[in-house]
């Protein structure tokens, strides 16, 4: 699978709330994920848990200023605590990354608005492509989220959760 990714500083995620359903956007959930980083020698592979389940995903992409496309594929786990725990003595850690996020929708765009321990408040853009989408059918939608935001596209940050984590410590 692929999305294009878009990740910025958000100051008052209620507000963003509401400049997004102004252009259509719909509250799907509010989720309380617990992502755990471990090691690979490429790309990163988490095993993300919520209330409702967990996954393991393993996903590369390329740390850039800009809009990023990434490609990722994703497998349900049914016993997380265990498979953690595996997978913490196969490869390590990097880092856990604790957040509260509010999902919200429109067509095939995802808007996190996330409340990430230890860092602050962020969006985060998902246009999901699936296999072959065309990365730029979505950009029009994903500017005009950014636009209704007020988010300047020099402004997206470059990096992951886990590396922002580490490099604050």
């Amino acid at each position: 699978m692929q999305n294009l990714e878009a990740k910025f500083k958000l100051h008052d995620l209620e507000r963003a709330r509401k400049q997004a359903e102004a252009i259509k956007y719909q509250f799907k959930a509010t989720l309380m994920q617990r992502d755990t980083f471990f090691r690979v020698r490429e790309g990163k592979l988490k095993l993300r848990e919520e209330e409702s389940g967990a996954w393991m995903i393993f996903y590369g992409r390329q740390d850039s200023q800009d809009l990023k496309l990434s490609s990722y594929e994703i497998v349900s786990i049914a016993e997380p605590a265990k498979t953690r725990d595996i997978m913490t003595q196969a490869l390590g850690t990097i880092a856990t990354v604790k957040k509260t996020r509010i999902l919200m929708m429109r067509d095939h765009i995802r808007l996190h608005l996330d409340r990430v321990d230890d860092l602050g408040e962020f969006g985060e853009i998902e246009a999901v492509l699936g296999e072959h989408g065309d990365p730029e059918l979505s950009r029009p939608a994903v500017d005009e989220l950014l636009r209704a935001l007020e988010v300047d596209r020099k402004n997206l940050i470059a990096t992951s959760y886990f590396e922002m984590l580490r490099a604050a410590r």
